[in-house]
């Protein structure tokens, strides 16, 4: 197994234990075998080979393209982000066995072959676009197996701070700091739909033609009524007549103004008496045109007064769909998932650790790390049971992806003997199962 013959270690508070170190034979990611059996019924292997060009020659073709990937992907699954713990998770039995079997033995590949796996091979214009359409196309899988009706999309933009010379890195005011400022595209499932890594410097809503319009047009083409949220950075007159041209829904804040205070005026005073303790809460529709715009739309107003708040919270949603103004708001104020949604890729996967120089790289990077978290989360949808399936993807990496185990080698089996902690026999035994009973996607 490549283990070294070191001395073990005696103690003095017990004679008769004794500790040794034995890095291939003992991990503590056994959970990561789990999420292999779901991307293994999810076709992940035929993906690679059907979008990933394999330019290599010679001995550098030593280890598949699809056993570099899942070491890349899986890094990140289990929080090893950095390229430089691959030098110590080659001989780790998890990443051993969820590659090919060559490497069962052998081990996967070292820092050096990891990264300029990641850093060239994956660079290449065919193979960066290629990462899209894995990814895309693995959320596909599940949308075969089941898909509601009626989609909603999520659309919003994120700061990932960098802190060195790397190429478009810019200055940003709204944050605060020098960043990248990538746009992300959900589902209300969680599944994050396509990406762009920009620079830091762009307006949040630039290119959202690029990431929305082929997602409505992917969703229409399968019959799907499709709904758009998005936040008062993409109150744009261009956006909503895209999306009325297309016949989508939408529900997108936009910033207060006088002439839209001046529509609510009889909502904006306090009422007279004493101030309930719970905040009064009411809604107007009516239609507005601003100076940019071609035609009067519907605008939702909420307007909340608090007790010991002198001023009112006044929130304004541009709308065409035809629900009561309260049923509107309650839709809008949904997408505040999408931030979770974000919120658990930057702490989950670490997509914020873009620390190559070249741009390109980094969007290799951000690509390899928004795999792992839609894998992570389809793991979380489609195969945990019902008493853990609403876990973070911090917690399922916590309490599932990290469980201790001991690789045993026989003559005809490889065994993995795995410690009972969060991940016990049982809910191993239900994952499996759950795993087993997914219908075979098409394709």
């Amino acid at each position: 197994m490549g283990e070294k013959q070191n001395k073990s270690f005696q103690l003095c508070f017990h004679g008769f234990l004794k500790v040794d170190f034995q890095g291939s034979r003992v991990t503590s990611d056994g959970g990561l075998i789990l999420v292999r059996e779901l991307d293994e019924h999810l076709g992940l292997s035929q993906l690679i080979e059907q979008h990933l060009t394999d330019s290599r020659r010679g001995k550098n073709t030593q280890l598949a393209m699809a056993d570099l990937l899942r070491q890349s992907v899986y890094s990140r699954l289990a929080g090893h982000e950095d390229v430089n713990d691959a030098e110590r998770l080659s001989q780790d039995p998890s990443f051993r066995l969820i590659g090919s079997k060559k490497t069962w033995d052998r081990g996967a590949a070292l820092t050096s072959r990891l990264q300029s796996f990641e850093t060239e091979l994956l660079a290449e214009p065919e193979n960066l676009a290629g990462l899209r359409t894995i990814n895309r196309e693995l959320i596909a899988k599940a949308e075969a197996m089941d898909s509601p009706q009626r989609v909603v999309l999520d659309i919003d933009s994120t700061e990932i701070p960098v802190y060195g010379n790397q190429e478009q890195s810019a200055y940003n005011g709204h944050f605060g700091s020098t960043c990248y400022h990538p746009l992300l595209l959900f589902n209300r499932e969680g599944d994050c739909l396509a990406a762009k890594l920009r620079p830091g410097n762009v307006h949040s809503a630039d290119d959202w033609d690029e990431l929305l319009l082929p997602e409505i047009e992917r969703q229409q083409k399968h019959g799907k009524e499709v709904v758009v949220r998005a936040d008062a950075a993409f109150a744009k007159p261009e956006i909503y007549e895209a999306l009325e041209q297309r016949g989508v829904n939408y529900a997108i804040r936009i910033p207060a103004n006088e002439n839209l205070e001046r529509d609510i005026a009889e909502l904006l005073p306090r009422p007279v008496g004493r101030p309930s303790s719970r905040p009064l809460v009411e809604y107007k529709s009516f239609l507005y045109q601003a100076a940019s715009w071609k035609k009067a739309r519907r605008v939702v107003a909420k307007v909340e007064h608090h007790q010991g708040e002198l001023f009112p919270r006044v929130g304004f949603i541009v709308t065409n769909l035809r629900l009561p103004s309260r049923a509107v708001v309650r839709f809008y104020n949904k997408r505040g998932t999408a931030e979770q949604w974000i919120k658990e890729g930057k702490q989950a996967v670490k997509m914020t650790r873009l620390s190559c120089h070249r741009f390109r790289s980094n969007e290799v990077r951000l690509w390899l790390s928004l795999i792992a978290y839609n894998l992570r989360n389809l793991w979380r949808r489609l195969a945990l049971p019902k008493k853990i399936e609403n876990w973070s993807l911090t917690s399922l990496q916590q309490r599932l992806v990290k469980t201790g185990g001991r690789l045993v080698k026989h003559a005809r089996y490889y065994w993995l003997l795995l410690a009972e902690g969060h991940l016990t026999r049982r809910v191993f035994a239900a994952i499996l199962r759950r795993i087993w009973a997914l219908p075979l996607p098409a394709g």
